[in-house]
């Protein structure tokens, strides 16, 4: 496996030496570079000149093309705006949603599957946690924008029962499992509960049905 990871770099080190540049050519391999950094190295490994190497650019181009750090940052959270639509399909995957309760599991499934299967979102929301920032603020906001959006347009005529803080409880959803699904890439384990298997994660999913169904039934 490692030295197939090691392959795998080298062609796309490779691949990125041989791509046609001009500006337009030259964005498109400085985002994706940055983007592949924050995946792997996470926002404390990101800087200007690893994002130049990784890129084989000099790093005065990402100055002249995006204004510096924050502007390709500010780019980075502009490629994600569409995240949600991308992984979080507007379908009911065979499934009646009858009532709200049906409508915030399958949110809370979807994105669950979601974020265990996307690196770099996961590193994004570690630098929302960990950094207090204009431009990373901007990019928790997109998302949490797009997933109310999600809600909405899927609703319908759907009503939560009432006397129900809709924002409070999804907001705890949600962050649920976000911490454990970062939990589980860094310790494998959140709170006693196993993180790493199958059976584990099915724990996982059964446990957060129960949940909003005991709020929203």
């Amino acid at each position: 496996m490692a030295n197939l990871a090691v392959l795998e770099q080298a062609i796309a080190n490779d691949d990125v030496a041989r791509r046609p540049r001009g500006r337009a050519g030259t964005e498109k391999v400085i985002l994706a570079a940055a983007k592949g950094l924050l995946a792997e190295a996470g926002f404390q490994g990101f800087g200007i000149n690893a994002i130049a190497r990784r890129a084989g650019c000099d790093k005065q181009l990402i100055y002249r093309y995006f204004g510096g750090l924050d502007g390709l940052i500010e780019a980075i959270g502009a490629d994600l705006s569409s995240w949600v639509g991308d992984n979080i399909p507007e379908d009911t995957g065979g499934m009646f949603l009858l009532t709200y309760g049906d409508l915030m599991e399958r949110l809370a499934l979807l994105f669950l599957e979601a974020l265990r299967a996307d690196p770099l979102m996961c590193r994004i929301v570690v630098w929302e946690v960990a950094e207090s920032s204009e431009t990373v603020r901007r990019l928790s906001d997109a998302r949490n924008k797009a997933l109310a959006d999600w809600l909405n347009r899927m609703r319908g005529s759907l009503s939560a029962p009432k006397g129900v803080d809709v924002n409070a409880v999804n907001a705890v959803v949600i962050a649920a499992i976000q911490h454990l699904v970062l939990s589980a890439v860094t310790s494998g384990q959140f709170a006693g509960q196993p993180l790493k298997s199958k059976k584990d994660w099915e724990k996982v999913e059964a446990a957060l049905k129960r949940v909003v169904r005991a709020v929203y039934g």
